[in-house]
């Protein structure tokens, strides 16, 4: 809602403008995070925040992500193998009441 005041026109929207934007959209409106939002941002330009927080997103490594995703696929790849031998039994137990 912040930013979707400043880009309407607001270069320091209100805990107001906020609650016109959210209520217009029917969403819930939080004065007490209204309150913080506003104040943590008086006097700074949005898209310098944004720009702030996105060069510090860019310093972050996402080498140490990576074990974790390799790490939860292997159960997968386990928990695939083990399936197979089950649909097998499955698949023979059907042939077999199917010959009786």
């Amino acid at each position: 809602a912040y930013a979707l005041a400043v880009l309407g026109g607001k270069e320091a929207p209100s805990k107001a403008d906020l609650s016109n934007i959210l209520s217009a959209v029917d969403a819930d409106f939080d004065e007490d995070r209204a309150d913080a939002l506003v104040s943590k941002l008086h006097g700074k330009a949005l898209h310098e925040v944004i720009s702030s927080a996105l060069s510090k997103l860019q310093s972050v490594s996402v080498s140490a992500a990576a074990p974790s995703a390799s790490a939860s696929a292997a159960p997968t790849a386990a928990a695939a193998k083990e399936e197979k031998p089950k649909e097998k039994e499955e698949e023979e137990e059907e042939a077999g009441g199917a010959m009786d």
